[in-house]
């Protein structure tokens, strides 16, 4: 298969540089950055960071290829800073949003302290044989479980 090995596609070779810049002579202040090593994943969220600064005139990116694990991302600014230094910028407010998602995903989901007789034990049957529902209480008309209790998506 033409597929290459897993290592490969986050192990950086020997003199394999992460990041590369070339900057471009027929447009101004613009840039391709070359990041090795790295897919959509990246590539998409630091061009919607960069795209949120106003500084920016153009921000965008492409894969060449599927099997060849690294992104174009191409900047243009408005000439008050380089692309190099609008990259750099974005890639710092970007680990902050993530460092801040990661809190609050923290926060939400750690484990509390679940009251006692809060729908813990209603048998709902089935083909499975729970003994808890996922749910709330089952057959209450009057909202019952759901009035008194928060559901995992209450935030």
């Amino acid at each position: 298969m033409n597929q290459p090995s897993r290592f490969e596609l986050y192990v950086l070779d020997d003199g394999e540089r992460p990041v590369e810049v070339t900057e471009d002579t027929k447009i101004p202040n613009a840039a391709t950055i070359k990041i090795v090593k790295q897919d959509h994943t990246l590539a998409n969220m630091l061009r919607a960071q960069l795209l949120a600064m106003p500084q920016i005139l153009f921000a965008g990116y492409k894969v060449p290829h599927p099997l060849q694990p690294h992104f174009l991302i191409k900047i243009q600014t408005d000439g008050s800073i380089t692309p190099e230094a609008i990259l750099e910028q974005a890639c710092l407010k970007l680990i902050g949003t993530l460092a801040s998602l990661e809190a609050k995903f923290k926060r939400e989901f750690s484990f509390k302290e679940v009251e006692p007789g809060a729908g813990a034990s209603t048998n709902i049957g089935g083909a499975y044989g729970s003994t808890e529902d996922p749910y709330g209480a089952a057959g209450t008309t009057s909202g019952g479980a759901w009035a008194s209790t928060k559901d995992y998506l209450d935030f």
